[in-house]
């Protein structure tokens, strides 16, 4: 997910699987390559893929004192046919330049990117899991100008390196409905800053994320800021019933994620009816009542809510309180096209 970029659920807690001891947890294990390319007068240099270790870096660096840095995270795919496809790299490629340009980072040539990613996995596709599991790309991008008084300057130099993770099953365990807290006051991070993927912004959801799991033992965070219904701290959110889904209008307020974009294209042709819009606590508990919530994002690709908890504590119930059938049903027919299980009509697959 958004992490989910998620992408966007990559830091969710033990109730999406059961089988925890089978497998390390999500992003703790790295592929023993990475590409690196540095940013200087002017110009990136060439890349290189090293083995993956530790980077050097002045205690001055800018990213160090003032959060200049960005990332990104998808997934590359092992085939029946043993071929690895990358799931909607350019996307990701763009997302990321838009990253480091809202950022004010100098911004990477797209092509040099696509380039240290396909390298990285070509590099490393021994390491690359059997499906349901997948090798997770993380590019990264932060300023390295050693300057402690460029709080309002940007940094004229940055590091790019790309990291690759091998991960397993998500829901290993099966699919648990997940417990929402709904904070109808708290903004996730700054409005301007909300489509930016950015460690800052999962830094400001994390103190609320971790007040609402110890009070009321939930799985993640709803931020709703004046009532409206935005996203999580680490997923896009979506409403759904059969035929219909309703999620929030793309606006600069939240990180447009890629796996939303992939699970609302895919809906609309196979008939769904897709809101995009601004609606607010209310609307959103009226749905629940008959409909699904689920979350979307690159680690879990859809993961079905059961569970709302207000702010004075009262526990919604969404629909029947388990994963919804047509949740089940939009993410299998995602994770077949990223697995190769069925024809990728929209070219979303690149082959490495």
């Amino acid at each position: 997910m958004h992490t989910l970029e998620s992408d966007r659920l990559m830091q969710e807690s033990p109730r999406m699987s059961t089988n925890t001891q089978a497998r390390p947890a999500f992003g703790t294990v790295l592929a023993d390559q990475m590409a690196i390319a540095t940013y200087r007068d002017g110009r990136w240099s060439d890349y290189q893929v090293k083995p993956t270790a530790p980077v050097e870096i002045h205690p001055a660096a800018h990213v160090l004192h003032y959060a200049s840095e960005c990332f990104e995270g998808f997934k590359a795919y092992r085939w029946a046919d043993g071929s690895v496809r990358a799931f909607r790299m350019d996307k990701h490629v763009e997302r990321m330049r838009q990253s480091a340009r809202l950022l004010v980072l100098p911004v990477p040539d797209a092509e040099q990117l696509s380039q240290m990613v396909l390298a990285t996995i070509d590099r490393v596709r021994g390491q690359v899991p059997e499906p349901p599991g997948a090798l997770y790309m993380r590019p990264m991008l932060y300023g390295t100008m050693p300057n402690i008084g460029a709080a309002s300057a940007p940094s004229n130099e940055a590091t790019l390196i790309v990291l690759a993770s091998p991960v397993w099953d998500y829901f290993s365990g099966g699919m648990k409905p997940l417990r929402i807290y709904v904070e109808d006051q708290k903004h996730r991070t700054a409005d301007h800053l909300g489509m930016v993927k950015t460690g800052g912004n999962y830094a400001a959801a994390m103190g609320p994320t971790l007040e609402a799991r110890e009070k009321f033992k939930v799985d993640q965070v709803l931020f709703c800021p004046g009532g409206s219904v935005q996203e999580t701290g680490a997923a896009n959110f979506l409403l759904i019933r059969d035929g219909h889904i309703l999620t929030r209008s793309l606006d600069s307020t939240f990180l447009h994620g890629v796996t939303r974009d992939s699970l609302l294209t895919l809906a609309r042709d196979l008939g769904f009816k897709v809101e995009e819009r601004v609606f607010d606590v209310q609307e959103m508990l009226d749905w629940v009542k008959d409909g699904e919530a689920a979350l979307s994002g690159t680690a879990a690709v859809l993961a079905g809510v059961g569970t709302l908890v207000l702010r004075d504590g009262t526990e919604v119930r969404v629909g029947n309180g388990d994963v919804g059938p047509v949740t089940q049903r939009l993410r299998a027919a995602l994770v077949a096209i990223q697995n190769g299980e069925s024809a990728d009509r929209y070219g979303w697959t690149r082959k490495v």
